[in-house]
């Protein structure tokens, strides 16, 4: 019985950070997240995807910058809008991902997560595991993963 009641207590809670891509609130686990800084001086990378800014060196690190935007379809991110990179850590290093802005932390009771629409706000709901709702607005829950998965 005790393992029963431990699970019900220790319901699926995750900090998630949220973030806007284009008008598109999102958000992903805090725990994928290395840092959250503005964009910095890159360098092209000849023949990359378009949805592939550049590098950049990030104390002694190689980071692969992503416009997030363009790499869902929804346009692309402007630069001169102050917009902020997401570092996390992926399987090929660290990956950035530019995003028009951040915004909060929120704590969601992944139990009470939602389906993603096949198509959520112009988004190919693929990139998202699901959606949760608040009591102001609809998260799109960001498949980290998939959007970092090179089978475009």
């Amino acid at each position: 019985m005790t393992d029963t009641k431990a699970k019900n207590e220790s319901k699926k809670l995750v900090e998630l950070a949220t973030f806007y891509i284009g008008d598109a609130l999102c958000g992903m686990d805090i725990l994928k997240i290395q840092e959250i800084n503005k964009i910095m001086q890159m360098t092209k990378v000849p023949q990359a995807p378009e949805y592939v800014l550049g590098i950049l060196n990030l104390r002694g690190q190689i980071v692969t910058i992503l416009d997030l935007g363009k790499k869902l379809g929804l346009g692309e991110t402007d630069i001169s809008q102050n917009p902020r990179n997401i570092i996390v850590n992926s399987a090929g290093g660290h990956v950035g991902l530019l995003v028009r802005r951040i915004s909060d932390v929120v704590s969601a009771d992944m139990e009470k997560k939602e389906r993603a629409p096949a198509n959520m706000n112009g988004i190919q709901g693929e990139y998202f595991t699901g959606v949760y709702k608040t009591d102001d607005n609809l998260i799109g829950i960001l498949d980290v993963d998939k959007v970092l998965s090179i089978e475009d």
